[in-house]
This record gives structure tokens, sequence and C-alpha cells, in this order.
């Protein structure tokens, strides 16, 4: 080994040399926090990469002191609703059986929609002197509501808490900003008196822009057959073709609606078009043919917040208001709980042409509908 590698194995060695004192040292004497403790989490993150939440962070120490305190019983008790938080609401008496969770219920802002999430805590009891531990600690892991301790000839002098939210398990909310408040009573094992109130209020911000849709309900795809609905009109003469669909669409953000606004962008697959009026699409016969009687043109135009809004080929068509428009559940592909969109109908216009103008037979085409997000996330 060279000197360089040799030194820089030694130096890489003595960090580590510290870790193993500080996990044997006990926690300084701690008192309950008495009243009422608030403490507000804000929390962002994209659904593609969720990141975890602490609440308390491993090990917080909720009461230390000489043992006749009782502070090696205190425990955590709840509500018995997951609005603000649902678990036990005395003690359970049970042994070291591991973490266990809290229902928490989350409450999202646009859609009013609601969902449970699990939030993970557990106890873990600390000695005055190493009776019968090598470090002060109890290596069991106790749910939250319990007073119970491991068999000792020395009972605890304290106890310590963690509390989060795991990845996996806030992923489960959709895009949107979501509320959620939690209620924890901290408890003496002493007569189960209480010794102060925690209260989380968790601010949480999900974006999803990588599941940005047009939707069409109906067929549950971003890929939709349409019928221009032609008839026929034999009367007055001569015989005129027109007709008008109604094509079911929704438009998701992936920020839970909360875009201010969203551009859309549609085109045909067609060439060229001589004559054909400005801003429209076409569909073509479909035995090919590029003159005025091989096509039939169309208009498009969507509901957007009461208001008809005309989409011209090509042409960037903002969509305003998005933030404030109704909303609409879908259940998007791959996803196993519903998202909210907004309902924005598309209709296929044809205007009446004289019936011998064209070739008979079956048109078709393709229209393509691109959606762009605005640049600043809300």
């Amino acid at each position: 080994m060279s000197r360089t590698a040799y030194w820089l194995a030694v130096v890489g060695l003595a960090s580590l040399l510290p870790a193993g004192p500080a996990a044997a040292q006990r926690p300084p004497v701690t008192l309950p926090t008495p009243g009422t403790t608030v403490t507000t989490h804000h929390h962002a993150f994209d659904r593609a990469a969720p990141q975890s939440l602490q609440l308390w962070a491993p090990r917080t120490v909720l009461g230390f002191q000489e043992v006749d305190h009782g502070h090696g019983r205190i425990h955590v008790t709840c509500t018995d609703t997951p609005a603000r938080g649902r678990c036990p609401r005395t003690d359970s008496g049970e042994g070291p059986t591991g973490r266990s969770p809290i229902q928490l219920e989350f409450h999202e802002q646009r859609s009013g929609q609601r969902r449970d999430i699990a939030v993970i805590g557990w106890l873990e009891r600390v000695e005055w002197e190493r009776a019968c531990s090598n470090d002060y600690w109890d290596k069991s892991e106790y749910p939250l509501w319990t007073s119970a301790t491991r068999e000792c000839h020395i009972a605890p002098a304290g106890t310590a808490a963690t509390l989060e939210i795991a990845a996996r398990d806030i992923a489960l909310l959709v895009a949107g900003h979501w509320q959620a408040e939690l209620h924890l009573d901290v408890r003496s094992g002493l007569a189960g008196a209480m010794l102060g109130r925690h209260v989380f209020v968790l601010a949480v911000t999900v974006t999803d822009p990588e599941r940005a849709a047009i939707h069409f309900p109906e067929h549950g795809a971003s890929v939709a057959p349409m019928d221009l609905q032609l008839q026929m009109r034999t009367r007055p003469l001569p015989a005129s073709v027109g007709g008008e669909g109604v094509l079911d669409m929704c438009l998701y953000d992936g920020l839970g609606s909360l875009s201010s606004q969203l551009v859309l962008v549609a085109r045909d697959d067609g060439p060229e078009a001589p004559g054909r009026p400005h801003g429209h699409f076409s569909v073509w016969h479909q035995r090919g043919g590029r003159a005025a009687h091989d096509r039939i043109d169309y208009r498009l135009h969507l509901l957007h917040a009461g208001r008809r809004i005309d989409l011209a080929h090509d042409v960037h068509t903002v969509l305003d208001g998005i933030d404030s428009a109704e909303l609409r559940p879908v259940l998007l592909p791959g996803m196993e709980q519903a998202v909210h969109c907004v309902p924005t109908p598309l209709t296929f216009l044809t205007p009446p042409f004289p019936a011998a103008d064209k070739r008979d037979g079956r048109y078709q085409g393709e229209l393509s509908l691109e959606m762009r997000l605005p640049t600043r996330r809300p």
C-alpha cells in the first residue's frame, strides 16, 4: 500500500471511532413538555420519488429523569377518529410487539378527496444506569400506547419515541395540496395522567407531472375512436351532409388541477389541404386522393367553465381558470385510485356541404391533441 493510501485509510478509520461511545451515551435529563405543543410540517415531493416524513426523529426523548418520576412508563394515546389520528385512547399494557400504525385522515383542499394514511410510531425505554443493558437503551420496540416495560430489577427511567410516515405510505396521496392534523396525548405510567399534548399540523404538496393526461373517460384511455355523426338531409334540395359529435374529454395536469392555465394544441395528420377554411381539420377518403372532393372538413370546440372555446389547427389555445374549474373523478390507466380532472367535452362540428361535392365512401383521419403544462408549479 502506498503512503498516501495508507494515511487515507487511517484517517478514514479514525473518523469512525467516535460513533461507538456516542451510541452508549444516555440522554440528558428531560422533563415532559407540558401544555400543548404545536408543530407544523410542510412537505413537498414528486409522486415518482416519494420522501418519508419524520414527525418525531428517532429516539426523541419524551421524558428522562430518576426512576421514581415514572418516565420509564410514558406512553402516547390518540383519538378514536382518523380525522385527528386513530389509535387506542388508553394504556393497552401490551408488550414489545414492535412498530404500530396510527390511521390519519388527509384531506385534499381542491377536490375534497380524503385518504387515510398510516403514521408509524414506536417507543423505546431508557435506563438511568446500565442495569440491564450495555448502552442504557432497551433494544425492544413498544407500541406508542403501552406503559409496559421489560423484566429488569430496576425500572427504566425514561422513554423515547419515533414517529414517521414512510415513503411508500405517503405515496398513496395523489397530486394536490393535502392537509392533516394529528393529536397525541403523552401520558404518565402513573395512573395514565396526561403530561402534555402534541399537535402535528401537516401540509403536504404532491405533484405527479408524469401522470398528466388528456383523458377520455368513456374509453378509459388517452386514445379514442370518434365518429363525426354525419347525416344526409334530402330537404331542401340539393341534398346536403353535415353533423355534430361530442367526445367526453377531461384534462389532468398532474398537479391536482391546481394549474392556473393549460395550453392545448390540436393538429390533424392529413396532407396539405389547399382551400380548406382557416383553422379547420380534415378527414380523407380511405381510397386516397388529394382533391377537394376527397376531403371533408370539420371544426373543433370545447366547453370549459361554461364557455365555448374554438380550437384552430396548430394554434396554441390557452385555457384559464383550471384551478377554479369544476372537477370530475376519473381512474387513469395504471392507477389504483381516482384523480380529479377538469371536464372539457370536445365537439366535432361538420358544417353542411352539398352531398354531390364529395365522393361516396368512408373517410378517415387522425387528430392529435397536445397539452402543455405551466413551467411554474403551484
